[in-house]
């Protein structure tokens, strides 16, 4: 198997698990967070279904400024409904699978950089930006059930059982 075929199958695996968090973002409550140091959990959901696209972006861009000298901070701008809120998080999925099937692992093994302000503050092979995506992804996923937890929305299985969803995907 090589990377592309390898990514492609984890972005699959991923993105169900993903889809299922999602679903159950509850609207109208966008602006809520647990902390005052906390994202607002309509930002934090769409850092969550727009982050595959993070995939599609380390393939067919050479950097990302995230806040470009002279330009605005990038920043995704926050769906209101949860259809909204999936259409973004399918377009993410959609736009990396085929990123993936169009390259090789050759040009995955090339540098891709992280700016900000016109400053590289990560440069990476374009694999290991890939392979950190899924992580970080993870880790916000998470972030995210807590916030359906604190909101009285149930939460589904990741990995395997939660206390609301004793099925194992």
């Amino acid at each position: 198997m090589n990377m592309t075929e390898f990514f492609l199958s984890q972005l699959e695996r991923e993105a169900a698990i993903s889809r299922r968090v999602l679903e159950r973002v509850p609207e109208a409550r966008g602006e809520w967070k647990p902390h005052e140091k906390s994202m607002p959990l309509g930002y934090l959901s769409t850092l969550v279904a727009s982050m595959p696209s993070w995939i599609a972006m380390a393939i067919l861009q050479d950097a990302l400024d995230l806040h470009p000298p002279g330009g605005a901070p990038n920043r995704p701008s926050v769906p209101n409904t949860t259809a909204e809120l999936l259409k973004t998080f399918e377009d993410s999925v959609s736009s990396s699978r085929d990123a993936l099937r169009k390259t090789t692992d050759e040009h995955l093994a090339t540098p891709w950089k992280l700016l900000v302000g016109g400053l590289t503050v990560m440069e990476q092979p374009r694999q290991i930006v890939i392979a950190d995506t899924f992580t970080h992804q993870a880790h916000h996923r998470g972030q995210l059930t807590v916030y359906l937890r604190l909101n009285g929305a149930m939460v589904p299985s990741i990995y395997g059982p939660s206390a609301d969803d004793k099925g194992f995907h």
